[in-house]
């Protein structure tokens, strides 16, 4: 019987070193950072390299890029280096635990809310998250306002990341929505489904309508998604939800079904980027959504 061929550990420096590299995208700043000269920071890399059997970076004199397997790894290593620094400062201070208040727009989180709250606690051991879900106009204000650390909200189009910190996380356009067997006849006002304000949704399918000249009326309004999504599925009125909220076994409606367009939408992380502590939890926190955004959509008909 021939043993077990030993699979190497990953050692912590090594990872902190591709981190630092990866996040400098230079062997000088990466040095500084780690407080470890150039020549040490390549060395550490090759030994890195040579356990995972994989390149992790593209290297040109003037430009250092991770390879397509170097950045599915980063969040890897950033998960490890975070649970290490966590369970190394717990073990050697006394300090309470650090708290961090995240707050989540429905429109975010779905369907998937269950498996997304159970993703976030598991995030990083002795990090007490306080999660606030709401509509995502108040949440930015509470965020702006300093009562939360981070929000992952909706923002209609495209647009950049104000100054304070945060990112886009994936594109999740605005669609309208209904059950298979809503029965609308063509001369009848368009009943809708919505959120009451401040949700900018209502405001959304409001101006759509207009715009395009449709006949509408309100059949439902609600403080919150799961009953709008609730009220699509009984067909009492079409829905104007993100596509990733759209209710199983409904149906996206389009132009085909006399409903005008919608504009572009995605989700969106803000963060205070001062506190470089909570950095690694961002992170985390990011990787938490776009896992669940990666997921297979439930199945809906055709």
């Amino acid at each position: 019987m021939t043993p077990e061929t030993a699979v190497p550990d990953l050692d912590i420096d090594l990872l902190r070193t591709f981190v630092a590299l990866a996040e400098t995208e230079s062997f000088t700043a990466a040095g500084e950072r780690l407080g470890a000269t150039q020549s040490a920071v390549s060395v550490r890399l090759k030994k890195l390299e040579d356990r995972l059997g994989r390149r992790l970076f593209d290297r040109t004199p003037r430009v250092v890029t991770p390879t397509f397997f170097g950045e599915g790894f980063l969040s890897e290593a950033r998960r490890i280096l975070a649970v290490h620094d966590d369970v190394l400062a717990r073990a050697t201070t006394t300090a309470p635990t650090r708290r961090l208040s995240l707050g989540v727009s429905e429109h975010a989180a779905g369907y998937r809310l269950p498996g997304l709250l159970r993703s976030l606690r598991d995030l990083m051991p002795g990090l007490s998250l306080q999660v606030t879900l709401g509509l995502s106009e108040e949440l930015v204000a509470d965020w702006e306002a300093g009562r939360h650390d981070a929000v992952v909200v909706r923002r209609l189009g495209r647009s950049s990341i104000p100054a304070g910190g945060g990112r886009q996380l994936y594109p999740d356009d605005l669609v309208w929505c209904a059950a298979p067997d809503l029965v609308r006849r063509s001369d009848e006002p368009v009943p809708l489904a919505v959120i009451a304000r401040p949700c900018r949704l209502m405001e959304v399918s409001v101006e759509a309508m207009e715009a395009a000249g449709v006949p509408w009326r309100l059949a439902f309004v609600s403080r919150d998604l799961v009953a709008v999504q609730a009220a699509v599925q009984a067909g009492l009125g079409i829905g104007c939800v993100g596509r990733s909220a759209v209710p199983p076994g409904a149906l996206v409606l389009g132009a085909e079904d006399g409903l005008p367009p919608l504009p572009e939408s995605e989700i969106v992380l803000l963060a205070d980027g001062r506190d470089r502590s909570l950095a690694p939890a961002f992170d985390l926190i990011a990787d938490a959504f776009n896992l669940v955004a990666g997921e297979p959509r439930l199945q809906r008909c055709a």
